[in-house]
């Protein structure tokens, strides 16, 4: 780590301060930097789940000269051989593959783990990789289940390790610009923050037969911790999401973005109380499980929080598919990935009408949300301080707690109660459902 302090004064990225990173570098201009770096300045960073997010969380770090991608585990081998060329392409070298996570954890020259596998391997692959003594950006949600995420929070407290949960909003300049103006007291009185996420472009999920994993997959490893069924398309990779025993849809999938950055602003981390409505309304017979259109209602002390989401549209809050709303008495402030408002709001005086606040017309971001994101990781690191990380763990287990909440509202289909205190719902039924449920042989870690 000493080596890694005196780094931060040699890298030029470091000297040009919160440098914006670029979205392409040049192989040649990566190499002229990379000479600069000494082999004890170098972070090792080994990637599980190569995909989807995964791949991006690593082509990000791979844009700073101090990172190398020395190894790649994932159960496809087809996307082991594509990422792998992807790596040699960006570095001149290939890494090692694996196809089960837990032997390259083996490997002592590796300091951090990316993990971007389905939500319901999160736990385990975490927790391993701490106890293996590796630093870890795991993707969001944290985990697919409140007892999971609890757990997680733990063993990050038990082994002294850093995590980034891929909450890549906390690195934005338009949220911190706005969680600044709401928190200043402008907006008077916020009885209401809204949340949403609409997505036109999510159409049917086709129904298809059971069949065969494709070639080189290890689709039992695949399922892991969750039930033994057969394989089937529409559950593998990226259509996981939609379906309950991987993941929680769009409730987690987009709501830990737009509710992390809600609660936040807000000062709060749990509601009193929440209620759910919404189902399978505008693809009724497609073959996902989890709601394409739902309505979520969490009471805080002082405010409600409205999540909302649906498929197959476009036209959401405030005319944007997705965003945050703060509903204050003066004006509302709306916030998305596009940047931030204000809209005021006006009263009567002496006949005129006159705003209470001044408005602000959009504010767009400065910089690459995601990029800056791996850079705080790899900063935090290299520091040892878990406090410069823009999302650490307990941060993410909130938004994904409050995330899954919504989800067991929703199942139960009535107001359920939480007691902060305990840490629980008052409902034994509701408690069930924040439960873990390992399969196959799987067993939760013992932390």
């Amino acid at each position: 780590m000493n080596s890694r302090r005196k780094f931060i004064q040699k890298s030029l990225l470091a000297s040009a301060g919160a440098a914006v990173l670029p979205n392409v570098v040049s192989a040649e201009h990566l190499a002229a930097l990379k000479k600069r770096v000494g082999a004890n300045d170098q972070l090792n960073i080994g990637l599980i789940g190569c995909k989807g997010m995964g791949w991006s969380n690593m082509n990000s770090h791979l844009l700073l000269p101090e990172v190398n991608c020395v190894a790649l585990a994932d159960v496809d081998q087809s996307v082991l051989d594509q990422r792998s060329a992807n790596v040699q392409e960006l570095r001149g070298k290939k890494p090692k593959q694996y196809t089960d996570y837990r032997k390259m954890l083996e490997d002592k020259d590796i300091d951090a783990v990316i993990i971007g596998t389905p939500d319901h391997w999160h736990c385990l692959n975490l927790i391993d990789s701490l106890s293996a003594g590796k630093h870890a950006y795991v993707e969001k949600p944290l985990a697919n289940s409140i007892e999971e995420c609890n757990l997680m929070v733990k063993a990050a407290d038990r082994y002294g390790k850093l995590v980034q949960v891929g909450q890549w909003q906390r690195s934005g300049s338009q949220y911190a610009q706005a969680i600044d103006f709401v928190k200043s007291g402008k907006l008077g009185n916020i009885r209401l923050v809204k949340t949403w996420a609409y997505q036109g472009w999510m159409k049917p999920v086709p129904v298809k037969p059971n069949g065969q994993p494709p070639q080189g997959v290890d689709y039992k490893m695949w399922l892991g911790p969750a039930p033994e069924r057969p394989f089937n398309e529409n559950r593998f990779h990226f259509n996981f999401r939609w379906f309950w025993d991987y993941a929680g849809g769009l409730m987690t999938d987009w709501g830990v973005h737009e509710i992390d950055i809600a609660l936040y602003a807000m000062g709060v981390s749990a509601p009193k109380s929440v209620m759910a409505s919404g189902g399978k309304l505008a693809y009724p017979d497609d073959a996902s499980e989890t709601p394409d259109t739902l309505q979520t209602v969490y009471e805080y002390d002082g405010f409600n929080m409205l999540w909302e989401h649906a498929t197959g549209i476009d036209g959401g809050n405030y005319g944007t598919t997705e965003g945050i709303a703060f509903i204050g008495n003066n004006g509302t402030l709306v916030v998305n990935r596009g940047g931030w408002k204000v809209i005021a709001e006006t009263e009567n005086v002496d006949g005129q009408r006159k705003e209470k606040i001044e408005a602000m017309e959009l504010v767009r971001p400065s910089g690459n949300a995601q990029q800056i994101h791996c850079k705080n990781f790899v900063d935090a690191i290299k520091s040892n301080d878990a406090s410069k990380l823009n999302c650490g763990i307990k941060t993410g287990s909130v938004a994904a707690i409050n995330a899954h909440m919504g989800n067991v509202a929703y199942k139960l289909g009535r107001k359920i109660y939480w007691d902060a205190q305990k840490g629980a719902f008052t409902e034994s039924d509701a408690n069930l459902l924040t439960q873990a449920n390992y399969q196959n042989g799987w067993k939760l870690p013992q932390v």
